[in-house]
C-alpha cells in the first residue's frame, strides 16, 4: 500500500471525538472505546457509506479502540450474500480491517426472541393483530395523538402463548407483531408502540428457514450494540429521533451493556443520487452497467473508474464531522482525487482520436530511441521508452485547418513541439474525398531534440506516440451521471435529470508501448488529456480498456484558494 492508501484518521476537531476524549477522562466504558459499521446487505455501498466507515473505523484507531463489522440482516426480503462480499471487498480495499469481529444481527436471533418473552413478562411489550393499515390510523399524526391498540391490554400469558405461536409459524404473514408498550400519546412517533416483531416466512442468508419472525431494525440495533459491548453507536441524523427508543428498549432489559448513540451528519453530494433504493432501481432498469458502473457513486464503481482508497478518505477528512446537514460540491471530491492521482500516476501518452503524421525528411526506418521520466517530480518511479519513427500518431484536436483565436497547436505551415521529442512542422495537408483530414506530411528540426529552435519560440506542445509500436486501446470517457445538481430533490423524477452524454466509448485509440503491459487498477495520467485506470473487468492483454477517472483541471482548487 502506498503512503497515501495508508489509513488515515478522521479529523482531531470533531465533535465525536471530544465526546470520547470526555468519556476516557471520566473512566467511563472503563477506558474503552468500541465502535461498529452496521450496513444493511441490501445492496452494494456507496460513497457515503464511506464516511460512516471511515469515522467508525477511524475514531477506533484514534484511541486504540476496535471497530466490528456488522450485518443488519434483519430483511431477508432485500437481502443477498452478493451484497455481503462487495460489503467486505469495500471495506478492506479503504484500508480497514475488523480482524475477527465480523458480526451479524442473525447471530442474535435467540437472544433477541429470549428478550422479547422478557419484555412480554415485564409487561412492556403486547401481541397485536392491528394491520397496518388500522395500526398506521391508530398511530395519529405529528399532531395529533395516537389510540390505544385494543389488544394493548392482552394478559402476560396470552401474549407469551402468542409470540411462542408466531415463532412456531402458527399464522399466516402479517396476522400479528410483537409491539413494545410505551405511550401512544408521545410526541415522538417512534416512542408510540412501535413493532418489535413481525411475521414474514422468507428463506435467509445466514439461517435459511430457521426463522418465519424477524426483528425489527429499532430492536435489534441496540441489543447488537449491547451484546457486543460497543461503547459509542455512531448514527447519522435521522436516527435522532429513534435514539429514545434505543435507550428505552436497553433500559427495560437485564444486559449490562449500555451503549451511547451519538448522531452526525450523513454526506450529501451534488450531482449524484445516494438512496440505496434508486441506485438499485438504475441497476434493476438497465439504466448503468451494473452496481459497479464507473458512473455509479458505489465504492465498487468508483474503485473501478480509478478512485484511490486514499483520496476517498482524505475527502471524508475534508467533508469532516458536523451536526448539520449540508451538501457537499462534487469538485471537492475530485480535487482529492486529483491530489492523490497526482503524487502516485506514472506519466504517459495516449492518443484518443488519432491523426496520421508522417515525417517527410527522415528515412524509412529512422528510429530514435528517447527515455522520458515515468513522473516529473518522483524520480524514484524511473523512466520508459518510446522510439520516434517516420510515422506517428497525434490527436484531432491537436490540428487546425483554420484555427480558433488563441490556437496553440499544429496549423498548416506552423511548429509545435512533440512531448520530449523534436519540434515538427505541417507541410502538407492530406484529405479524404469528403474532404475530411487523414494525415499530416510534416518536417523535423533535427537540431531541436533537447534543445529550442534557434531564432524562433514554438509555444505549444503536444503529445504523440509511435504509429508501428504503439497499442491500440479502447477509451471510455466517463461524465456525471446526472446533469442535475439535485436530481433527487426536484418536482420530476430523479431518472429524467441521467445525462445521456455519460459515457463515449473510443476505439482505436493508440498508446504508448509503456502500456502494453498495464494492469488491472493501473493508474496514469495520460498526458495532456486526465488521469485513467485501466478497466478491472473487461480489460484484457489483447484488448486494453482504459477508464477516464477525472480530467487534469481542477476548477474546485481554483474557486476555494
Amino acid at each position: 500500500m502506498s503512503e497515501s492508501d495508508s489509513t488515515s484518521s478522521t479529523s482531531p476537531s470533531n465533535f465525536i471525538q471530544q465526546i470520547i476524549r470526555e468519556d476516557l477522562e471520566n473512566n467511563k466504558n472503563e477506558g474503552r472505546v468500541q465502535t461498529r459499521f452496521p450496513p444493511e446487505p441490501n445492496g452494494y455501498l456507496h460513497i457515503g457509506h464511506a464516511k460512516s466507515i471511515c469515522l467508525n473505523f477511524g475514531t477506533a484507531s484514534e484511541f486504540s479502540g476496535l471497530c466490528n463489522l456488522r450485518f443488519d440482516d434483519t430483511n431477508p426480503e432485500k437481502e443477498d450474500l452478493e451484497y455481503v462480499d462487495s460489503i467486505k471487498e469495500s471495506i478492506r480495499w479503504l484500508g480497514f480491517d475488523w480482524e475477527d469481529r465480523e458480526y451479524y444481527a442473525s447471530n442474535y436471533f435467540d437472544q433477541l426472541y429470549d428478550f422479547g418473552v422478557e419484555l412480554i413478562n415485564k409487561g412492556k411489550a403486547y401481541v397485536c393483530s392491528l394491520t397496518q393499515d388500522e395500526a398506521r390510523q391508530f398511530r395519529g399524526t405529528l399532531t395529533e395523538p395516537g389510540k390505544n391498540s385494543p389488544e394493548r391490554e392482552r394478559s402476560i400469558a396470552e401474549n407469551l402463548e402468542l409470540f411462542a405461536r408466531m415463532k412456531a409459524g402458527d399464522f399466516e404473514d402479517g396476522a400479528y407483531t410483537l409491539r413494545a408498550k410505551i405511550n401512544m400519546q408521545s410526541p415522538n412517533m417512534n416512542m408510540r408502540d412501535p413493532v418489535l416483531y413481525r411475521i414474514r416466512r422468507l428463506h435467509h442468508h445466514q439461517t435459511g428457514d430457521k426463522w418465519c419472525i424477524y426483528p425489527m431494525y429499532d430492536y435489534t440495533h441496540c441489543i447488537s450494540d449491547a451484546l457486543e459491548n460497543i461503547t459509542h453507536s455512531l448514527c447519522t441524523l435521522e436516527f435522532e429521533d429513534h435514539r429514545p427508543l434505543y435507550d428505552w428498549v436497553l433500559d427495560q432489559l437485564d444486559i449490562a451493556s449500555h451503549p451511547q448513540q451519538i448522531e452526525f451528519a450523513r454526506l450529501n453530494i451534488n450531482y449524484t443520487v445516494m438512496s440505496k433504493r434508486k441506485l438499485k432501481q438504475l441497476v434493476d432498469e438497465n439504466l448503468v452497467n451494473g452496481w459497479d458502473d464507473p458512473r455509479m457513486p458505489t465504492l465498487d464503481g468508483m474503485r473501478r473508474r480509478g478512485y484511490t482508497p486514499g483520496s476517498i478518505r482524505n475527502f471524508c477528512d475534508m467533508v469532516g464531522v458536523t451536526k448539520s446537514n449540508s451538501v457537499v460540491d462534487v469538485g471537492m471530491l475530485e480535487h482529492s482525487l486529483r491530489d492523490d492521482l497526482d503524487k502516485t500516476s506514472p506519466r504517459a501518452m495516449c492518443v484518443l482520436r488519432p491523426l496520421k503524421v508522417v515525417i517527410v525528411n527522415v528515412e524509412e526506418g529512422h528510429k530514435d530511441e528517447l527515455i522520458l521520466s515515468r513522473h516529473p517530480k518522483d524520480e524514484e518511479m524511473g523512466e520508459r521508452k518510446i522510439s520516434f519513427s517516420k510515422t506517428i500518431y497525434i490527436d484531432h484536436a491537436d490540428f487546425e485547418e483554420v484555427p480558433p483565436p488563441g490556437f496553440k497547436r499544429l496549423i498548416p505551415g506552423g511548429e509545435v513541439r512533440l512531448r520530449g521529442c523534436y519540434v515538427i512542422k505541417c507541410e502538407e495537408v492530406i484529405k479524404d474525398s469528403a474532404g475530411k483530414v487523414v494525415e499530416l506530411r510534416c518536417s523535423i528540426d533535427a537540431a531541436t531534440l533537447g534543445a529550442k529552435p534557434e531564432g524562433r519560440k514554438v509555444k505549444g506542445v503536444v503529445h504523440w506516440v509511435p504509429a508501428e509500436e504503439s497499442v491500440e486501446v479502447e477509451i471510455r470517457l466517463y461524465d456525471r451521471l446526472f446533469n442535475h445538481e439535485a436530481p433527487d430533490a426536484t418536482d420530476g423524477d430523479y431518472r429524467d435529470f441521467i445525462n445521456p452524454d455519460s459515457l463515449e466509448v473510443l476505439t482505436g485509440c493508440r498508446a504508448e508501448p509503456s502500456l502494453r503491459d498495464a494492469l488491472p487498477e493501473e493508474r496514469f495520467q495520460f498526458e495532456r488529456e486526465g488521469y485513467f485506470c485501466v478497466d478491472r473487468i473487461n480489460s484484457t492483454k489483447e484488448h486494453p480498456v482504459f477508464n477516464l477517472t477525472v480530467g487534469l483541471r481542477d476548477t474546485w482548487a481554483k474557486q476555494n484558494r
